[in-house]
């Protein structure tokens, strides 16, 4: 994974493998000491797909540096996903910068809420503040999915 390249699965992948990655280093420019391992990179698309499983959203990780406007960078990321964007959700962590954005959807929004939002922010911010990295993706993932909630059973209908 290059320095701030988006994460996400791509429905072609089968769970529980990775994207053929030829660089498993991600992080801000300037904070070697960041990286995340190929361990760590799996596990990132273990949390991805899982939550992508449960709650039919689709989840996305960004690590690096979101510019001077971290806003529109984030919802840049967002718009790049294509026809999966109104059902995405964009987890962006610059620790360098020290901001955490998380964006949505229009699908997604009506399932996460602003109080979910913060709720996860909360979660990275704590995780990212002792240094991990890692937890603070994980932990705002999990949180996310948790308030998402589970994909509605549609074969009743």
């Amino acid at each position: 994974m290059e320095r701030g390249e988006l994460v996400r699965r791509e429905s072609a992948v089968p769970y529980g493998t990775l994207e053929p990655w030829k660089q498993a280093t991600c992080g801000p420019t300037g904070f070697a000491d960041l990286p995340l391992d190929n361990r760590q990179l799996e596990t990132l698309d273990e949390v991805i797909g899982s939550a992508e499983k449960v709650t039919g959203l689709r989840f996305s990780a960004f690590l690096g540096d979101l510019g001077t406007d971290s806003r529109a960078r984030a919802l840049e990321l967002l718009s790049g996903l294509g026809p999966d964007g109104p059902n995405a959700v964009l987890v962006a962590l610059s620790p360098g910068q020290r901001i955490v954005e998380l964006v949505t959807g229009t699908v997604a929004a009506l399932r996460i809420t602003d109080r979910a939002a913060r709720l996860a922010v909360l979660n990275m911010v704590s995780s990212a503040t002792s240094g991990d990295v890692m937890g603070a993706l994980v932990n705002g993932i999990r949180t996310l999915a948790d308030q998402a909630g589970t994909l509605p059973d549609r074969t009743n209908w």
